[in-house]
């Protein structure tokens, strides 16, 4: 009793001391860094960033770096100034993962060149693996740089990592989902022989035609899958059945599904989600609601994912109020909406011109579910849209309350309105705060904003933003 008497005194004694040395503010910031940290990002341009880290006192580690980086994933070279302040700080070591999504991030605004100085480093520290090269690959491919993404495959021996066939279908995906089918098919009948096909090899080809959309070619993968004695898994099924119904031959996809039945093979809930999607699509809300039922007598549990197809079918037949009762049984079965569930219904809303009632599901849902981008995005630009800049900017204020780093899209879409509004000056003190934030303004975005400012002849200020921007990226939007 006496020693938890003396440890209770220690503890007590120990905050007095802390509430001495710092403000509530700051204790806030030290018992929960990752919170701390973000505050700091949002606030501090990147000149004053790392003084500003240094001053806080906060004391990183691999959880804390982790998160951080994955929630400011968009913030480019903001984000990449912390990872290398707190690859300085003492007693602490990047995890692999940090540079995974360092990487990916980098990546986003085509900083290739840093890319490869951290596989570098990541080579020096051994801490290469088969992800690595894969972010890298899928990064490349969705940039349409194709020949760079098989470059990347085929130095992974020359970084002391062999190729296998993980990295070999880890290509084969990145080229298949940027549209690259013809390469992936192509380096597939070339490599085949030395990486062994799997069912998954032959599922990311299938998905690949089937996205082109080639349905023949995709028929042909799969019997060929069948023919060297690859059996096709739930996954490929669930591709088959998927790239049927988006092609609109919904009912050979419910073949593939009876054929499943029949080889005792149970759908699964994407598989539903797909069909239910698709019905929906098709303006058929009974056969939606139909299918829905149907998964639940086959006890198949109900995720959000097919909660969200069900939501969309009646959005897209303007039954709102069933769209609401479908919220209401998500709460009652514990199943929680997420940012697509909003995003639904609020395209929908404001696609039929319903913005009030938008903002009203808007304001409801951010309470149960957290907005992304798109979320935000589409706010703001339907508030641009009826000439109301006041409400734009509150939205985008409370998104900047939630620390939630707008990604280019988001900006563009603020940036877009000011300048339809006239509002040049703010327009450019937005603009000059996302190229801060490492993020590159679209050709379209930053031409509007130029020709505004050479006709009210602000040339100074068009130079200074072009020579910010040289300092993000080699080369510049305009000559």
């Amino acid at each position: 009793m006496i020693n938890n008497l003396c440890c209770r005194n220690k503890l007590v004694l120990g905050w007095m001391m802390l509430a001495r040395m710092y403000s509530r503010e700051t204790i806030k910031e030290l018992l929960n860094p990752t919170e701390g940290i973000c505050k700091i990002l949002m606030s501090h341009p990147k000149s004053g960033l790392d003084t500003a880290l240094d001053q806080s006192g906060i004391r990183v580690s691999p959880d804390v770096v982790e998160e951080v980086i994955k929630r400011f994933e968009n913030a480019g070279m903001l984000t990449f100034r912390f990872f290398e302040w707190a690859g300085m700080q003492r007693n602490y070591e990047h995890s692999i993962r940090a540079y995974h999504t360092m990487i990916e991030s980098l990546a986003k605004i085509r900083q290739y060149k840093i890319v490869w100085d951290l596989v570098n480093i990541m080579r020096s520290k051994r801490m290469l693996n088969i992800e690595t090269f894969c972010i890298i690959m899928r990064k490349y491919a969705r940039a349409q740089k194709v020949d760079e993404a098989i470059y990347t495959f085929n130095v992974m021996e020359t970084y002391g990592v062999p190729p296998n066939l993980a990295a070999f279908n880890g290509l084969l995906s990145a080229l298949c989902k940027s549209k690259n089918v013809r390469k992936a098919q192509e380096i597939f009948d070339s490599m085949k022989e030395r990486f062994t096909p799997e069912s998954k090899t032959y599922s990311i080809l299938i998905e690949g035609w089937g996205r082109d959309p080639n349905l023949p070619k995709a028929r042909e993968i799969f019997r060929e899958m069948v023919d060297m004695g690859c059996n096709p898994d739930i996954v490929t099924y669930g591709i088959m059945v998927d790239i049927f119904c988006k092609a609109g031959r919904v009912e050979e996809g419910v073949e593939i599904v009876t054929d499943m039945d029949v080889k005792g093979c149970k759908p699964t809930s994407f598989i539903y989600s797909v069909l239910i999607h698709t019905y929906g699509i098709e303006n058929q809300i009974e056969r939606a609601v139909e299918t829905f039922l149907e998964m639940e007598r086959n006890g198949v549990e109900v995720d959000v994912a097919v909660y969200n197809a069900l939501i969309s079918a009646f959005c897209k037949v303007n039954k709102f109020q069933n769209t609401y009762r479908v919220l209401i049984e998500m709460e009652s079965k514990g199943v929680r909406p997420n940012s697509r569930t909003c995003n639904i219904i609020l395209n929908s809303l404001i696609g039929q011109g319903q913005t009030d009632e938008a903002f009203r599901v808007f304001r409801k849902m951010i309470k149960i579910c957290d907005p992304d981008a798109d979320t935000y995005t589409m706010m703001i630009k339907m508030f641009c849209a009826r000439d109301e800049l006041e409400m734009a900017h509150m939205v985008w204020n409370y998104m900047k309350s939630k620390q939630f780093v707008p990604s280019m899209h988001t900006f563009s879409a603020l940036i877009n309105g000011l300048c339809d509004n006239g509002d040049v000056s703010k327009a450019c003190v937005l603009l000059e705060e996302m190229i801060e934030k490492g993020l590159r303004p679209s050709r379209v975005t930053f031409g509007r904003l130029r020709q505004l400012l050479i006709k009210e002849g602000r040339q100074d200020v068009l130079e200074f933003l072009n020579q910010k921007l040289n300092l993000l990226v080699k080369e510049p939007l305009f000559d």
